[in-house]
């Protein structure tokens, strides 16, 4: 079983960053991909970002490439989502997620442990 805890979250203007965070513990994965998910009311889950774990792979959703960085700690079982040049757009509630997702690494139904998320507002 992995438990993933998501911090970082917050309110923010146009223009401005967070640094997301997702700590992973229990038995925590040596393989596969850690990824960053963000759901806005009224709308589907959607894959931000990914990173295979161990490695050096990064995926990242057309429109964030250039504005997020997804980063890893192996040391503290962390993966991190840096967003920067935030949009109104970007506003929703972010999940990371665990799983072996495949060449499929934005496809929500294919990780299998998930955090509670932590919401970011961006206002213009």
């Amino acid at each position: 079983q992995v438990q993933l805890v998501e911090s970082g979250g917050g309110s923010v203007q146009a223009g401005g960053s967070l640094r997301l965070s997702c700590a992973a513990f229990g038995n925590t994965y040596s393989s596969g991909f850690m990824g960053w998910f963000r759901q806005a009311p009224g709308k589907e889950r959607e894959g931000v970002a990914a990173i295979y774990i161990g490695g050096s792979s990064t995926y990242y959703a057309d429109s964030v490439k250039g504005r997020f960085t997804i980063s890893q700690d192996n040391a503290k079982n962390t993966v991190y989502l840096q967003t920067n040049s935030l949009k109104p757009e970007d506003t929703a509630m972010y999940y990371c997620a665990a799983g072996r997702p495949g060449g499929s690494w934005y496809n929500p139904s294919r990780y299998k442990y998930w955090g509670q998320g932590t919401q970011v507002t961006v206002s213009s």
